[in-house]
């Protein structure tokens, strides 16, 4: 007995939809390269720690306005650096899952493929 593919489902649609994969796997490589690069700045304290990271997650740069360093209060220096990387951590992150979001919108991948 042979085993029947559900219509649509032959060996053109099958070389499509892996052509279709391999396209969207070539897009999301690309996409990573230019996540990876991008820059994201971010402030705290209301502009008084500004912090940029890209994509890999580094800190690139940190610029502090000199009235926040207050050797009396090193505490609120230290909460507003945490403050700052989280921020910039949350926008990497929500910035990577929407572009990627748009290359694999309405895709259905099979479970295991990738």
């Amino acid at each position: 007995m042979k085993a029947r593919l559900p219509q649509g489902y032959g060996p053109q649609s099958q070389s499509q939809l892996i052509k279709k994969y391999q396209q969207m796997q070539e897009d999301m490589e690309n996409m990573t390269a230019e996540l990876e690069a991008r820059e994201h700045t971010v402030t705290a304290g209301g502009g008084q720690v500004e912090l940029t990271m890209n994509g890999k997650y580094n800190v690139t740069a940190v610029k502090l306005q000199p009235e926040v360093v207050d050797p009396e209060d090193v505490e609120m220096l230290e909460d507003l650096l945490a403050a700052a990387v989280n921020e910039a951590v949350r926008v990497v992150k929500e910035t990577q899952e929407a572009e990627m979001g748009k290359i694999t919108a309405g895709i259905n991948l099979p479970a295991g493929l990738f």
